[in-house]
Formats: structure tokens, C-alpha cells, sequence
């Protein structure tokens, strides 16, 4: 048994830019369990700022927004993860999973 292990990191790009990696996919994450944008930036260690340019640059690169933000009325206002958000949460957990598990097949293959 190899004391090594192989580590990668992934992430999902256009011609804008990054459109989804681990920063956006955990964000995500936590606005689904939150609720709110701020309470989400919080708990990542993220300022309001940077969350949100985040979510703009994930909505502006997507066919539909990934999030939504409903401002107040009787039950007030939050953040929501669109159908295209938890599509995309979940397609990115699949891909990186099945990179994970490629890369260690072939890492086993060489024997370190």
C-alpha cells in the first residue's frame, strides 16, 4: 500500500471565466441551506461583496440563473437556489467524484 496520495482540483470554465469550482459550488451549498446570501458569505469567510459577485458571474455565464433573490413581502425577502442551481450542484459534485476516482485508479496503476 502507497503511503502517497494524488490530490486535484476542478473546475468548470468560459471564455468569462470561471463559471463553476469548489468556492462557487460550496456558496451555493450554504445559500440552499441558509437561505440568504449573507448568512452563506458568513459562514464561508466571504464578504456580501464577494458572495454576490459570485452569484453574478454564475447567473451572467448560465442559461438560467442559478440563483434568485426575493426581496421582502409577508414572509420577507432571501435567496434561492434555482432547478439550474441544484443542477449544477449536482453535476459538479458527479464530475469531480468521477475525476477523484479516475485519478486514483490510475495513480494505484503506478505504484508509487
Amino acid at each position: 500500500m502507497s503511503p502517497f496520495t494524488v490530490k486535484s482540483r476542478i473546475w468548470i470554465e468560459s471564455s468569462k471565466g470561471i463559471y463553476l469550482g469548489y468556492g462557487k459550488i460550496a456558496l451555493l451549498e450554504k445559500i440552499l441551506e441558509t437561505g440568504s446570501i449573507n448568512s452563506a458569505a458568513k459562514e464561508l469567510g466571504l464578504s456580501y461583496k464577494k458572495a454576490w459577485k459570485l452569484i453574478e458571474s454564475m447567473n451572467a455565464q448560465s442559461t438560467s440563473p442559478l440563483v434568485k433573490t426575493e426581496t421582502g413581502g409577508k414572509g420577507g425577502g432571501g435567496t434561492v437556489v434555482t432547478k439550474a442551481g441544484l443542477k449544477a450542484i449536482k453535476a459538479f459534485n458527479k464530475l469531480d467524484k468521477k475525476c477523484k476516482k479516475a485519478l486514483a485508479k490510475e495513480f494505484k496503476k503506478m505504484n508509487f
